[in-house]
């Protein structure tokens, strides 16, 4: 087939159409007398209920259509349709370790997604007698009932996890790289440290597995080629900064400590050396907050809130928070957004913790609204909006 002769009206027609059908969807789904509204620095905010029926929700991605894609950490991938309804199970799926915090985790469409339908899923494989973090690359047939061509393109090595920690966000750089967060597992905090594995890192992979050649740790018999950054806790959040072209990385630590970092090339970001929190027990983790040769977070929590997915945004739905950071909270049960300067965190605007959700995920969608995965057995996807004045 020829491609179309004005691009730019191709893609017009398509952005279009993909904001039209993500309205249609809210409107479709807008009179189960779930929306509410919430007070915050842009005027009020509505919240709308787009989709019920999720089991654990954990990642979302927009086709370029409007459907999403939503994984459930079970180990099933649905498609959101325009009436809120959800697809059967998406075939071909890889099996998935669900125990604890494994299962289904993230999906990122390839940026050529367009014209090679490419995703990308993170999750916890079997493993032994544990389990690790896996990333399979795949093409969604194009009725989107099943995944082909689906190749295992990244394990993590090191000591196993027993279900806790995969970390598991997944970011593609402009080159087409791919940012992979892992876990130190738990048990191997350690771990974080040691470059001969996996564990505790940020890694960077070509869209085939492959590694790229300006890796830091490249031709080092003693570190894992595919280390991007290491001395990771568990990271939660991953995204390129469309300002600066950086990756930004969200990870939990213990009792106190969730930090918000700029995840750069080869640099040492300190778990469990140092940090802000404390272990469970109370007892003392680190041996400083600061230490030369390693990096400091932009932003950190103490107590906790356990930010989870993170949002860049630059719609126009919320013109004042243009190039504002959004992550959802765990813990917090709200939504985060971040003011940023540069590379500095400004302010902190806490928004609808009388929602009482744990959120997952955060996405900005095409039509320059909020959408948020929220985290439990009868999970839900929301829509948050400007109110009308």
């Amino acid at each position: 087939m020829k491609a179309p002769k004005s691009p730019v009206l191709w893609v017009t027609v398509s952005l279009t159409a993909a904001i039209v059908l993500v309205v249609s969807l809210v409107i479709a789904t807008g009179t189960r007398g779930e929306n509410a509204s919430f007070a915050s620095s842009a005027g009020q905010l509505k919240v709308q209920t787009a989709a019920t029926g999720l089991s654990s929700p954990w990642g979302l991605a927009f086709l370029p259509d409007g459907r999403m894609l939503v994984t459930e950490k079970a180990g099933r991938l649905r498609v959101v349709a325009a009436d809120g309804k959800l697809s059967p199970p998406v075939k071909g799926v890889p099996d998935v370790s669900s125990g604890g915090q494994g299962g289904l985790l993230d999906i990122a469409l390839d940026n050529s997604f367009a014209e090679n339908r490419a995703l990308y899923v993170c999750y916890a494989e079997r493993a032994g007698n544990g389990g690790r973090t896996a990333v399979a690359r795949a093409e969604l047939s194009t009725d989107s009932s099943r995944l082909e061509n689906v190749k295992v393109i990244f394990r993590q090595d090191g000591p196993l996890s027993y279900g806790n920690h995969y970390g598991c966000r997944i970011a593609q750089g402009a080159d087409g790289n791919l940012f992979v967060g892992l876990g130190d597992h738990f048990t191997y905090r350690d771990e974080a440290q040691n470059l001969a594995n996996h564990l505790g890192k940020i890694v960077r992979i070509a869209p085939d597995g492959s590694v790229p050649k300006d890796n830091p740790f490249v031709g080092r018999s003693d570190a894992k080629p595919e280390i991007w950054s290491y001395g990771h806790r568990n990271v939660q959040a991953a995204a390129i900064n469309p300002a600066s072209g950086d990756l930004w990385a969200i990870e939990h630590g213990p009792r106190g400590g969730d930090e918000v970092n700029i995840a750069s090339k080869g640099k040492n970001y300190g778990w469990p050396v140092i940090g802000y929190g404390i272990d469970y027990s109370g007892a003392t983790i680190h041996d400083a907050t600061a230490k030369e040769g390693m990096e400091q977070p932009v932003k950190y929590w103490v107590p906790s809130i356990a930010p989870s997915g993170m949002a860049f945004y630059s719609g126009a739905q919320f013109p004042t928070w243009k190039g504002s950071l959004f992550t959802g909270a765990l813990a917090g049960k709200m939504l985060v957004r971040l003011t940023l300067k540069g590379n500095a965190v400004t302010a902190e605007e806490r928004l609808l913790p009388n929602l009482n959700e744990r959120i997952r995920d955060v996405r900005q969608g095409p039509d320059g609204a909020l959408y948020l995965l929220t985290d439990n057995s009868a999970g839900r996807i929301l829509r948050v909006s400007a109110a009308a004045k």
